[in-house]
């Protein structure tokens, strides 16, 4: 099974992290659904603005851990490459 590692740009300009394996679902569910995350719900509408893909949850979760700890900067970086 294919993994997302995705960056959403929130109405804020903040920018959240997460995984999942279906990526237009999960978008929709941080911006219309009681699925989304805590997080995103005080700042919707959301937008994606990064994905990669994993080949499996374990990478998928490593990756995500990997992008948390960049600077905004180097989050912004990555979108932006």
């Amino acid at each position: 099974m294919v993994y997302f590692v995705y960056i959403l740009k929130c109405s804020d300009d903040t920018l959240y992290t997460g995984i999942t394996t279906d990526l237009k679902r999960r978008v929709d569910e941080h911006n219309n659904s009681q699925k989304g995350a805590k997080y995103t719900k005080l700042r919707r509408p959301v937008k994606l603005a990064y994905s990669e893909e994993s080949e499996d949850r374990s990478s998928a979760s490593k990756r995500e851990y990997a992008i948390k700890q960049l600077s905004r900067k180097e989050k912004l970086e990555l979108i932006n490459a």
